[in-house]
């Protein structure tokens, strides 16, 4: 059958050339790597076990991810109520302490980046922001934040560290007076210097 499909018509000499080019390129191909079907399921084996690896890291990924974003919803949610109660407390401690005051954010929209910033009003002055005031009105508006922090959530002891020493005579019996108002929620260890402090205690 093969004979009778071979073309007698066709040309030995342009054959023969078309047999060697042929040759010579199977020659350039060079030696087969008989090893090459190993070193594929070598590789193959290895690229599935990283790929796999791959598949776990983004699903871990998305998993955490969902897990912060749930997290941020909580913490946000978390903050704006303390705020609110601590907003609450200071508006009345400071009314003690001095004037009047509040708490504001910085950044409404963004809980979990926002400052809080202090805004009172001592005897005498307008109501403003905290970096306007003196060393001792600061010290002050500071200890009646910390007062509201401990109503909001009370504690069974605090250390307070000279936190009165900026303060004269007149602030340092504010302070004493308020601070026997929470002699029965919490025990107070206070280290100070100023004597009528010392009286208090």
């Amino acid at each position: 059958k093969a004979l009778h499909e071979i073309d007698t018509n066709i040309d030995i000499e342009t054959t023969r050339l078309q047999v060697s080019k042929l040759k010579s390129s199977i020659k350039d191909l060079g030696e087969v790597n008989l090893g090459s079907i190993a070193e594929f399921e070598r590789v193959n084996e290895r690229y599935t076990f990283l790929t796999t690896q791959k598949d776990d890291l983004v699903k871990s990924i998305e998993e955490l991810e969902t897990a912060i974003a749930s997290l941020d919803e909580i913490m946000k949610e978390r903050f704006k109520a303390t705020f609110a109660s601590v907003n609450m407390e200071f508006q009345k401690v400071f009314k003690i302490l001095f004037r009047g005051g509040h708490l504001e954010l910085t950044d409404k929209d963004n809980l979990l980046e926002t400052g809080v910033e202090i805004i009172a009003q001592p005897p005498g002055k307008k109501l403003s922001s905290i970096t306007l005031f003196s060393g001792g009105e600061r010290t002050l508006t500071a200890i009646s934040l910390l007062f509201a922090i401990l109503n909001v959530k009370t504690v069974p002891f605090v250390i307070l560290d000279e936190v009165e020493a900026a303060l004269d005579e007149a602030n340092v019996d504010v302070f004493g007076k308020y601070l026997e108002t929470r002699k029965d929620k919490s025990q107070f260890i206070i280290i100070t210097h100023k004597k009528r402090t010392m009286e208090y205690a």
